[in-house]
């Protein structure tokens, strides 16, 4: 088997400790130090506690002498925040009018799979709700920093986490990534299951149409902290049905958006929910406090609140 052969299917299957040994020995008759990484790293996976500490030392001082050179492939802007083996499995690139041609770099990378876009240095804060910019129909305008047109760009069918938090994409922004996937032709499930996007400010049409989107159709952890959600847009996370967390503070549903989570298929299955009680009022939190489609953890934290 090709070694990029073994690399996709190490993509579509990274537990497979038996592959990562084989593609081990293949890098190490490469001469890529990244195979004595995974080498080291697994035999430190086998041995006693008590007997690691030598084996950690030497991953360290691999790693230290070279790291320059494993991260050499990725753009100069991009920071690797994961890694497995020695590889970069998560990275961060500020955005920029440069920023879709480094993401396409990064995404060569063979296993990253976590992409953090973050805001442009020195752009505009959205924290108080003067900082918010409408268009005529109420929804959230992008920042003036956001190309929204070349977020449709982007190749999100590798990625399993995807962190736009505080790049404020707006609802304009957010429909544009929604049709990503279509530009490419590709309708099929995405991967992503980690979806970040406090302070973006995507507004209810923004959610619908990234709940539209093949690409999202598996997250699993949500965070929409302050986007400008009603209780208009809460319909629209019926379509993220294998939620097991969501975070949806500072968005002001009010009873009525409550009543309609509550019938999200995902109810049920839900571990974490982030909302506070000016949110959704008392009465809403009442509603959250009794509600037998939550699991009993949840509804006794209402209780509490």
């Amino acid at each position: 088997m090709e070694i990029e052969a073994v690399e996709e299917r190490l993509r579509e299957n990274p537990d497979d400790l038996a592959l990562w040994d084989e593609y081990g020995g293949r890098l190490r008759e490469r001469g890529d130090t990244r195979g004595e990484m995974i080498r080291l790293e697994r035999h430190r996976a086998r041995t006693s506690p008590a007997r690691r500490d030598p084996l950690t030392r030497e991953i360290a001082a691999l790693v230290k002498e070279h790291k320059a050179t494993w991260d050499a492939e990725l753009p100069q802007g991009a920071t690797v925040v994961a890694r497995r083996y020695g590889f970069a499995t998560g990275v961060a690139v500020e955005w920029s009018d440069d920023a879709p041609v480094e993401i396409e770099r990064v995404l060569r990378s063979p296993f990253v799979t976590a992409l953090r876009i973050k805001p442009p240095e020195g752009s505009r804060d959205y924290w108080d709700e003067e900082g918010d910019d409408l268009d005529n129909g109420g929804e959230p305008l992008p920042s003036s920093d956001v190309d929204t047109g070349a977020l449709a760009t982007l190749n999100l069918g590798r990625l399993t986490e995807l962190d736009l938090s505080y790049l404020r994409i707006g609802a304009l922004g957010a429909r544009t990534l929604a049709v990503s996937s279509y530009l490419r032709g590709d309708a099929s499930p995405g991967r992503i299951t980690t979806l970040d996007l406090r302070y973006c400010a995507v507004g209810d049409s923004g959610l619908q149409a990234l709940a539209e989107s093949p690409s999202f159709g598996g997250v699993r952890r949500l965070r929409l902290q302050r986007n400008r959600i009603s209780a208009k847009g809460v319909p629209a996370l019926h379509r993220f049905e294998h939620l097991v967390e969501l975070d949806l503070r500072y968005n002001e549903i009010g009873a009525e958006g409550v009543r309609t989570l509550l019938d999200a298929p995902f109810a049920g299955s839900l571990v974490l929910l982030l909302l506070h009680r000016a949110d959704v009022g008392d009465d809403g939190a009442a509603l959250l406090a009794r509600a037998p489609q939550l699991p009993p953890a949840l509804r006794v934290l209402w209780r509490c609140l």
